[in-house]
């Protein structure tokens, strides 16, 4: 048996403010806009890394199925504020550049970089949604 050509075409991350995801991903973290679309007064951005046009993140209005009730919009609401509802690990080459670059832009700074016990080092930030963001140096 061979192993399948599977690949990471995009990730979901909520947004709740599509101005300042936008400003967040492509100003800050310097990600390429690759579509905007809106539908009923919501957005939905799609961003990514430029150089490499095959990995997406679309930032999307949270809770949008139609099956969530309005308690689960609540919470999910209430977990997004708190940073315990979504999150994503990018990877630099310089993290104390990197992360140099995100203090002088504002971001909301979880954990300066350190060296973790489990191998790597990273630093941790929020967007303005509360996505949690762990960045890791990735040699």
């Amino acid at each position: 048996m061979t192993a399948m050509d599977i690949s990471i075409h995009a990730s979901f991350l909520p947004q709740d403010d599509p101005e300042a995801a936008l400003a967040f991903y492509r100003d800050t973290l310097g990600f390429e806009l690759r579509n905007d679309v809106g539908h009923n007064n919501l957005r939905w951005l799609t961003v990514g890394p430029k150089g490499q046009p095959d990995t997406n993140i679309v930032l999307s209005p949270p809770a949008m199925d139609p099956g969530i009730t309005d308690d689960e919009r609540r919470v999910i609401a209430e977990m997004m504020a708190k940073g315990t509802y979504a999150s994503m690990v990018l990877a630099t080459p310089d993290l104390d550049g990197t992360f140099d670059r995100l203090v002088a832009a504002g971001a909301d700074i979880v954990q300066e970089p350190a060296d973790q016990p489990y191998g790597i080092r990273d630093c941790a930030v929020r967007d303005p949604a509360g996505n949690m963001l762990r960045i890791q140096e990735h040699r």
